[in-house]
């Protein structure tokens, strides 16, 4: 039954009642408009997560259906298959993942919890869910062990006893192997917790126990007493078999191995330290760091494989970590790129009493998964088709592309595939289980990620996939200081000088620019040729405003009268092209730095590989000893070859064709004569402030302000300018502030008290530049024919707009300068503005002017320049000269003005309590809407242009910046934002693709066949030897072992399990999908049996004929001529 909310309601009632009271009487006409949008259009829902798991801390193979689970310490389970085969699972718990035991090729998973609690999952269901758990209570769980093709589950704990769990019904055996009847008298002091179970692969009634103080015991299962104690002075930290059974090896704390036979425990055949220095006097060698684990793998052919990590000598500070394979006479010591979690061995069978051949190794890292060949020389590692390297560098920005030219993604393939690395193992990647989903989505998707080091990653996110396309570095325009002592003292940050800060893409023209945290803007174009720039082409721009600290505003009216200003070529702060690096003094007259950018250009020629390719580099410099301010809003248009960008001094227009600039003014000089706010001159800079940079901490549960730093510095502070440490600031303080918000009355007015709780943007002091929009508008109030504009938004929640004169034809365009006329406040709102764009008169959402793209290295003569694309309007008329809408969106409240009469005439109060991250203009099949993510977690959608509410959902409160700074929409109803570090989730709010999600997600179980067991032999099975089998139900079940105490451990039935299924399945096409699977394995296992059938009636047949040939031939004869 749905549960009624009463909050929702009053909401809903709230919000209605606001966006009605809204529509203005005299313009009637816009009830003509058709909206196709309606709320059962929307459903929310997860559909998938890349990257590399957050945290990893476990990890298993299912040698059989080639599926790989790695666990992390936040309860979070990812399942790998072959490329674009991945699923996400989460334990209520939240607990970390502290081990993992596949049911070989049976379709489930048994997971333990840092909790105490074991838990399995099935995997015969496109979403994994939990079938049963068991909660201990009175001991914690150390280590488990589930034997091949048993149901019979081993786990040790931390007072050193062993329980049995059957893995059917989540029961607990009476059988118990207690610390004190394992060991006896071998030990006066408790041997400690359990570090290794493992059942002798040649007889299963033998069970190898380890204890971490260095005390290994052979139970006898059927006799309940100890075969064999082997004891080792020093602790324990794995175990591994040879395949016969009558050796194993132990790994130590102090850098040994121990192989020890099973009948001789007095002591170990043989002691090895693998990375010792061995002293000439014949003396112990020195002690080396732990070896954390070790497997012993046997080949038919050759030497023994035995794979450790660890236990490298001490005097190796600082090195990496290793991996190191033993294979005969020679050692291969492996280095990793980070630490080791966990590596496993990857074997051609599953069988524990054969030959194990094995052929890979998985190795775990901290943040990198490698997989190593094991049968090509020098160990090569195989080419990773996963997206696991999203955090290469730490994700800073973040932009997503849903329904974008269908030529773009090949287009970047094919330059990225020139930057794919050389030498991996030409061997197909071995984790290849499962199946691709049978839906896809008709769009093309792309996904935008800005980095720290100022890298650029383009990613095809097509058909719920992930693939790296292209990579572009950005860093190579600049000097790289060789060491921090060479660092310019003009600088602004200490870590991270290059992280992109905000991208603007036009997908249609590919045209690309990035903003970076050291007030840097670069202009890309895109070619398919190679190129060498001599000389970088550089514009310096000086930004600084004397007046810009509001006081408060003048007027609380809802919008300011329009006002020309006529149009100006440049503002007096302009500054002159440089084609070479800035050659001005770097001190003024009274000792401080002036006119310098933050970052020193490069100087050598510049290589560009074929792809994007730098046209104009642009730095702010500092003036009169104060840094320049960090950019806060940034837009390119292709059409107009202009792009703008702006900060908290003002806002700056850039012609990238001609190279110059166009427009640099303040935003005092923007309002004009019209500025609502009295501004006081700006107080002078007094001390730097430290501030956090754009790279959030690995720490979740860290305060707001610690989020915001880099994870290469976690204490020290960066040196940003002051509006960017307001700005996040900001953010934190809205976070924290959300509480107070509730109990303060509501205020429609634009009153700023001081002493209120400063909550948004539209109460802070001091006003900046929050975001533009190109567009053929209609932008002064006497217009009739659209014409380019240039709209501004800022934080004070004013919309102002800018017209623009730009020259008809391609020649004109790259001679004649391009003129420019204010128009001044177009409508105000509460909040910063987010978010603009343009409807035609039918309330269809105008797409963005841009030209397409055309080679630009090509020569003159071949180059075809395609005329720009211009959205059309209808033409205005004398009853309704309104024939365009500008929709505006802030972090309070929505607006629909009416163009050109500039007349309110939608208008919605978004949130009161909270305030809006993200709003994105969005087409979809049934129609355009707003999509906005509020910092209280809801997640709303309102239909265009009457601002009706069509979704509300409180999906994911914002608990730190990463979300904030990376939570996207994009059309056809997609979203995604960073929800770790190194992981992207994506979410659909469309109804059609949360009911199409079963089809597109891929499976990961699939009927497969087990391998037949090893042959044992002629005189194995005739005198003994081969492998002994244990009848464990008759052991452990409840019959002859009784039942376990009710206190030891709780059983809580899963939502995945039979008692829960029908509440849990997700649509008719999961039960449809899962009836299909069960009926093409009963449909297999039915035509086995048939062909097994016919064989045994052919069989019968040819017996029967020898029969009677035989019964023929004797039939006659006395017994004495036989």
């Amino acid at each position: 039954m749905k549960k009624f909310n009463i909050r929702k309601v009053l909401d809903g009632l709230t919000s209605s009642s606001s966006s009605a009271a809204s529509l203005q009487s005299g313009n009637r006409e816009n009830d003509m408009i058709q909206e196709t949008l309606q709320s059962e259009h929307f459903q929310l829902c997860k559909t998938v997560r890349h990257g590399f798991p957050y945290q990893p801390s476990s990890m298993a193979f299912d040698p059989v259906q080639k599926i790989l689970a790695i666990g992390t310490q936040s309860g979070a389970l990812r399942l790998f298959g072959r490329a674009g085969v991945e699923c996400f699972c989460q334990h209520e718990s939240g607990s970390a993942v502290i081990q993992l035991e596949f049911l070989v090729n049976e379709g489930a998973l048994v997971s333990a919890l840092a909790d105490d609690s074991i838990h399995l999952w099935n995997l015969r269901q496109k979403l994994p869910a939990v079938l049963h758990s068991l909660k201990f209570n009175r001991e914690r769980i150390t280590f488990c062990h589930l034997p091949f093709q048993s149901k019979w589950l081993y786990v040790g704990t931390e007072r050193g006893n062993i329980h049995i769990v059957n893995v059917e019904s989540f029961t607990l055996s009476g059988y118990v192997i207690m610390w004190n009847k394992a060991i006896e008298l071998s030990s006066k002091t408790h041997p400690g917790p359990v570090v290794h179970i493992s059942d002798n692969p040649m007889d299963e009634g033998k069970l190898l126990i380890g204890f971490e103080c260095g005390i290994v015991v052979l139970w006898d299962l059927k006799s309940k007493k100890a075969d064999y104690r082997y004891s080792y002075d020093e602790a324990i930290h794995s175990v591994a078999w040879h395949h016969e059974g009558k050796q194993f090896v132990c790994s130590h704390s102090d850098g040994t191995l121990t192989t020890w036979n099973i009948r001789a425990p007095a002591k170990p055949a043989q002691i090895i330290t693998p990375h010792g220095k061995q002293p000439k006097d014949g003396k112990k060698p020195e002690p080396c760091k732990p070896i954390l684990k070790v497997e012993y793998k046997t080949t038919r052919a050759g030497d023994p494989f035995m794979i450790l990590c660890g236990g490298l000598s001490y005097d190796t500070v600082g090195r990496r970590a290793c991996l190191t394979v033993m294979h005969g006479k020679s050692t291969a010591v492996l280095e990793m790129d980070y630490p080791i979690v966990d590596f496993l061995t990857l074997c051609e069978t599953p069988y524990p009493n054969d030959f194990q051949e094995p052929y890979a190794v998985v190795v775990l890292l901290e943040k990198d998964l490698v997989l190593i060949d094991l049968a090509q020389i020098g160990y090569p590692i195989f080419e990773n088709p996963y997206p696991l390297s999203i955090h290469e560098s730490p994700v800073t920005c973040c932009e997503y592309f849903a329904d974008c030219p269908a030529e773009v993604i090949p287009a970047l393939y094919s330059v990225g595939s020139r930057q794919k690395r050389q030498g991996f193992s030409k061997k197909e990647w071995p984790i290849s289980g499962g199946n691709w989903g049978q839906g896809t989505l008709s769009f093309s998707e792309m996904i935008i990620t800005g980095h720290a080091d100022g890298s650029i990653k383009f990613w095809d996110a097509s058909a719920l996939m992930l693939q790296v396309l292209y990579k572009l570095k950005t860093a190579k325009v600049f000097e790289k200081p060789r060491s921090k002592e060479e660092k310019s003292s003009t600088e602004i940050v200490d870590e991270d000088p290059f992280a992109i800060q905000i991208l603007s893409w036009c997908p249609e023209s590919r045209v690309l620019c990035v903003a970076g945290v050291s007030a840097h803007v670069i202009v890309y174009r895109f070619s398919k040729q190679e190129v060498t720039t001599e000389v970088v082409q550089l514009l310096e721009v000086r930004m600084q405003c004397e007046l810009n600290e509001v006081e408060s505003p003048e007027c609380g009216g809802e919008q300011a009268s329009a006002v020309s200003t006529p149009g100006t070529q440049s503002s007096p702060q302009t500054s002159l092209p440089q084609s070479h690096p800035s050659t001005s003094s770097n001190n003024s007259s009274d000792g401080l730095r002036d006119n310098v950018p933050c970052l020193k250009v490069r100087s050598s020629p510049l290589k560009q590989s074929a792809g994007y390719q730098v046209e104009l580099l642009i730095q702010l410099v500092w003036v009169s000893g104060e840094p320049p301010q960090q950019i806060t809003s940034l837009a390119v248009n292709s059409a107009y070859g202009l792009v703008a960008f702006g900060n908290g001094n003002g806002l700056a227009v850039i012609d990238y064709l001609q190279k110059t600039l166009l427009l640099n003014m303040s935003i005092a000089e923007l309002y004009g004569s019209t500025d609502p706010h009295h501004r006081q001159p700006r107080s002078p800079r007094k001390t730097r402030q430290p501030s956090a940079g754009l790279c959030d901490g690995n720490d979740a549960s860290a305060a707001p302000e610690e989020k915001c730093k880099s994870p290469t510095v976690k204490s020290k502070s960066k040196r940003i300018s002051k509006t960017v440490a307001n700005d996040f600031a900001k953010i934190s303080r809205k976070i924290n502030m959300i509480a107070d918000q509730k109990d303060d009355a509501r205020d429609n007015s634009f009153s700023r008290s001081r002493s209120s709780s400063v909550t948004s943007i539209d109460r802070e002091s001091r006003e900046v530049i929050s975001s533009f929009y190109f567009c053929d508008s209609l932008s002064k109030k006497s217009e009739t024919v659209a014409v380019p504009s240039l709209w501004v938004g800022t934080s004070l929640g004013s919309m102002l707009a800018i017209v623009l004169t730009v020259p008809s034809t391609p020649e004109q365009r790259m001679q004649q300068p391009l003129g420019v006329a204010f128009c001044g406040p177009v409508v105000r709102l509460k909040g910063g503005i987010l978010r603009m764009a343009q409807l035609d008169a039918s309330g269809t959402l105008l797409p963005h002017v841009y030209e397409s793209w055309y080679e630009p290295n090509a020569p003159e003569e071949e180059r075809e320049r395609p005329q720009r694309r211009r959205p059309t309007s209808p033409p205005s008329t004398l009853e309704n000269p309104d024939c365009q809408y500008a929709v505006v969106c802030s972090e309070k409240q929505a607006k629909v003005v009416a163009m050109p009469s500039q007349n309110c005439v939608y208008e919605h109060n978004i949130t009161e309590t909270s305030f809006v991250l993200r709003a994105d203009v969005v087409t979809m099949t049934a129609g355009v809407g707003i999509a906005c993510f509020c910092a209280n977690g809801h997640i709303m959608t309102l239909s265009l242009p009457s601002l009706r509410p069509l979704l509300d959902v409180n999906y994911l409160p914002l608990t730190d910046m990463r979300i904030a700074r990376t939570f996207c929409f994009s059309n056809q109803g997609q979203a995604l934002y960073l929800t770790s570090p190194t992981e992207i989730q994506r979410i659909t709010y469309i109804q059609e693709t949360c009911d199409n999600l079963q089809e597109m997600l891929g499976e990961l179980f699939t009927p497969v066949e087990t391998p037949e067991a090893p042959n044992q032999g002629f005189f194995k099975g005739l005198f003994g030897g081969g492998a002994q089998s244990l009848d464990r139900e008759d052991l452990f079940g409840e019959v002859s072992a009784g039942k376990a105490s009710r206190s030891l451990a709780q059983h809580i039935p899963g939502p995945g399990g039979m008692e829960g299924m029908k509440g849990a399945a997700s649509g008719v096409v999961g039960e449809l999908a899962r009836a299909r699977i069960a009926l093409d394995e009963r449909g297999q296992k039915l035509g086995e049996l048939e062909e097994r059938t016919a064989a045994m009636m052919a069989s019968a047949d040819s017996f029967s004929k020898h029969a009677h040939d035989v019964m023929l031939k004797y039939k006659d004869k006395k017994w004495y001529q036989l």
